[in-house]
């Protein structure tokens, strides 16, 4: 019983994305554990079924398009669909179209959030959608983020794609409010890579006691100054270095070769570290599994990337997030909010960064208690949705 599964996934230029790979990692062994065969569809084939062992398909061929150019492109594959015209022998979107034939679901799993400011995620995702629809292969729509842009053609793409869905899962309660406002109803989850590689306990199998602070960046500053803002997390860095202790970096998107030049979130740690007057260390990207860890077993983490907190907070780690815009502010918010902590602040208030630490880690017994009182009721639900989601594969 095969299922379509597609990602924002398959490592390009050498250059690793830790969350979307984690949500992928999930959809995949839990899909098989539950009988199914999984197929990725990726941005690398190969990298894929290497590393998650399952086939790999190339994607539909909207990436680097502009806007009319993915119009056009999704017009020329719906009437493909409808019998109405043809694809020729060296079309990336063959494979897909093949691998339709024979599924018995498609999952749209979570990366690639669904917002105008990237259409191509918009376009890829709800055309694929409705040529499963056309061949009467169920949809699931899972881990997503919705907005909070998605200008009118985009909007009406989306909502269609949730309409014609068997079932749609969201991460945060602004998202699940904006189905709503459609219409249409979704079952509002913790985000899908919430529990990669954690015990049953609330335990990542290392029982050394935490330790120290862990920091993941993102460059997007929303059109601050990047000086400023990178003095800014400098300054929180040092204080948490003097206040809880050893500070580590962890580049959620960066070279998988730790020998390579530092680029993405990499290169802006290593100018956030020449700005510190207190001593850190660079820990490489690595994989998911090890990125989930590492946050577990902090004493804080500070972070602009989402699935740290995604990691981290299941853990009980404390967490200060800084967001740079409203997406930003509503993934973080909700990626805390299903745990209790609501640790967010806006880049322009990180000259007030210092004070809120403070005031974070002195809470972080009752954090973790929170988090340990919730983990078996959002565990549970988690297993309930995948049962479901396995449960909606045409027999």
């Amino acid at each position: 019983m095969s299922v379509l599964i597609i990602g924002d996934v398959g490592v390009l230029d050498g250059m690793f994305h830790i969350g979307d790979e984690a949500m992928f990692e999930v959809a995949v062994g839990e899909l098989s554990e539950r009988g199914l065969s999984p197929i990725g569809v990726s941005s690398n084939p190969p990298e894929t079924a290497a590393r998650y062992g399952i086939p790999a398909l190339p994607r539909l061929g909207f990436a680097g398009l502009d806007r009319a150019e993915a119009a056009r492109r999704a017009d020329h594959l719906l009437a493909v669909a409808a019998g109405s015209a043809e694809l020729s022998p060296d079309d990336p979107a063959v494979e897909v179209f093949a691998a339709l034939e024979g599924a018995r679901l498609l999952v749209n799993a979570g990366g690639g959030n669904l917002a105008t400011r990237w259409h191509s995620h918009v376009f890829e995702r709800t055309t694929l959608a409705r040529l499963a629809h056309a061949r009467g292969v169920p949809v699931v729509v899972t881990g997503q983020t919705l907005g909070p842009d998605l200008d009118a053609p985009d909007d009406a793409a989306v909502a269609r794609m949730l309409r014609e869905a068997a079932l749609v899962g969201v991460r945060e309660p602004d998202t699940a409010a904006l189905v709503d406002s459609w219409g249409l109803s979704a079952t509002l989850n913790v985000d899908d890579a919430s529990f990669l590689g954690l015990g049953e306990d609330g335990e990542d199998g290392v029982s050394a006691p935490p330790r120290g602070v862990v920091v993941s960046l993102s460059g997007w500053f929303a059109g601050r100054r990047a000086d400023q803002v990178e003095q800014h997390i400098a300054e929180l860095a040092d204080a948490a270095a003097r206040t809880v202790g050893p500070v580590s970096f962890h580049a959620h998107f960066g070279p998988l070769d730790p020998a390579a030049p530092a680029r993405g979130d990499a290169a802006l740690h290593e100018r956030v570290r020449q700005r510190m007057s207190e001593p850190s260390t660079v820990i490489p990207t690595g994989t998911s599994r090890d990125a989930a860890a590492l946050v577990r077993r902090a004493e804080l983490l500070i972070t602009g990337r989402y699935h740290p907190a995604v990691f981290a907070a299941p853990a009980g780690t404390p967490v200060l997030a800084v967001s740079a815009d409203q997406y930003t502010r509503i993934k973080l918010g909700g990626a805390l909010g299903h745990w209790g902590q609501s640790g967010v602040l806006d880049l322009d208030e990180l000259r007030d960064a210092p004070r809120r630490l403070e005031a974070l880690v002195a809470d972080t017994a009752a954090i973790r208690d929170e988090a340990a009182a919730r983990l078996p009721r959002l565990r549970a639900a988690s297993r309930q949705w995948w049962d479901r989601v396995a449960a909606s594969a045409r027999p």
